[in-house]
């Protein structure tokens, strides 16, 4: 039997590490090299093609270790079609501040100049800004085109602040509508409708930051005096109506959906509910127009106008809709006058 003391007989083996030695090149100067080994020399298993340093003292390094020195920046070719290269002297005397990125940013635009704060019982305070409500019923003029229709027809157009428009002022405090010291003419228009003369503009709501277009009036000015009458459909709500009387027309369908209010009872408001192209025009309608006619005062037509009015703005197709209807009013006016 054996025993741990025994030698199994492969003490001597070769790779057991016993007969190891550090090499020369990796230990201290003074280390003796590995026996059967001559001095001097990298030992056996050394890198392929490695030189002995020529310096005894230096340490060693694979070869490649090092690596070249560098070179001068070389010029970069510019695009085909952009001409000849600069020379390269151009290019190796570059400064830092020639690369995009060593550029001075450009200086910041300054803010916008601040309104000025004024003064108050309570101390200074900004501009109150309009809300989002107040820019989107904000009045924005000719939306629809309007007034591009009517130069197109070769109407004139004006603001509603001149000379020639300060009747229609009076014109919106006779509407049959609950108008105000507010309410305004506004994008006027005047022109020709066939042979009537006709003046279209909007009634604005302005009062402080609201300006708003709330009815759409077209009038016809007249020569002859008309009486005072008021034609407005009969589902509408009417006020001011004192000292007017009801004018029937004799027919049950028209007296059911318009409602003629007269200031008297006689041949001109008569003839006018018995035209029957007015009445045509009416019932073909959606009611939802008034005509009135208000006297002059002051304006260079001494009978007054006949106007149309609907809450809207004004558009081509109510333009159009209104001059319809007050051709045939005024001319069945002026036929019975």
């Amino acid at each position: 039997m054996s025993s741990p003391r025994d030698r199994d007989g492969f003490d001597d083996r070769p790779d057991d590490g016993s007969g190891w030695r550090e090499p020369a090149h990796l230990g201290d100067d003074d280390a003796q090299p590995a026996p059967g080994s001559a001095p001097g020399r990298f030992p056996e298993d050394g890198p392929a093609g490695a030189q002995p340093p020529s310096d005894a003292g230096a340490s060693w390094q694979p070869p490649g270790w090092d690596l070249p020195a560098a070179e001068p920046v070389r010029p970069v070719p510019p695009p085909a079609g952009t001409g000849s290269p600069a020379p390269a002297e151009a290019w190796d005397n570059r400064t830092s501040s020639d690369e995009p990125w060593d550029r001075p940013s450009p200086e910041p635009a300054p803010p916008p100049a601040e309104q000025p704060v004024r003064g108050g019982l309570f101390g200074g305070r900004r501009p109150r800004q309009p809300g989002e409500v107040e820019r989107v019923f904000a009045y924005q003029g000719d939306v629809v085109g309007a007034q591009g229709w009517a130069v197109q027809h070769g109407w004139a157009i004006s603001d509603g602040t001149g000379p020639e428009d300060a009747p229609l002022a009076e014109l919106v405090a006779s509407a049959p509508v609950r108008a105000t010291k507010d309410h305004r003419p506004a994008g006027v228009m005047r022109g020709r409708y066939g042979s009537t003369e006709l003046v279209a503009f909007d009634v604005l709501y302005a009062s402080g930051r609201y300006a708003v277009p709330e009815y759409a009036i077209t009038a016809a000015p007249v020569l002859i005096p008309v009486p005072s009458l008021r034609l407005s459909p009969a589902r509408f709500w009417k006020h001011r109506t004192g000292g007017l009387v009801q004018v029937p027309s004799g027919d049950p369908e028209f007296d059911a959906r318009w409602v003629l209010l007269a200031a008297e009872d006689g041949p001109v408001t008569r003839r006018l509910v018995a035209d029957a192209t007015v009445r045509g025009l009416l019932l073909g309608t959606d009611d939802g127009d008034e005509f009135w006619t208000s006297a002059s005062q002051g304006s260079s037509w001494a009978g007054g106008f006949v106007a149309a009015i609907r809450p809207d703005g004004h558009r081509p197709e109510l333009i159009e809709h209104h001059a319809r209807l007050l051709t045939a009013i005024v001319g069945a006016l002026a036929a019975s006058s």
